[in-house]
């Protein structure tokens, strides 16, 4: 570290500050507060249609197959 000189250890410090300190943050928040973890799950994506629904979508397909 000596080598590197005064400034870029104290840069180095500041990363490793900063890659230590943002997981750290994050984990901190959506642990501690269940608002913002659902508002994190609502953001994936739409969820998955009902089995119900697959079926008759997977017959619909079966059926223009013959047809055709």
């Amino acid at each position: 570290m000596s080598s590197l000189g005064t400034s870029k250890g104290i840069l180095e410090n500041a990363k490793f500050g900063v890659y230590g300190s943002v997981p750290v943050a994050l984990t901190y928040l959506v642990a501690t507060g269940s608002k913002d973890l659902k508002k994190l799950m609502g953001l994936v994506g739409p969820r998955p249609p009902p089995p119900e629904e697959l079926c008759e979508r997977a017959w619909e397909i079966a059926r223009k197959r013959q047809q055709s």
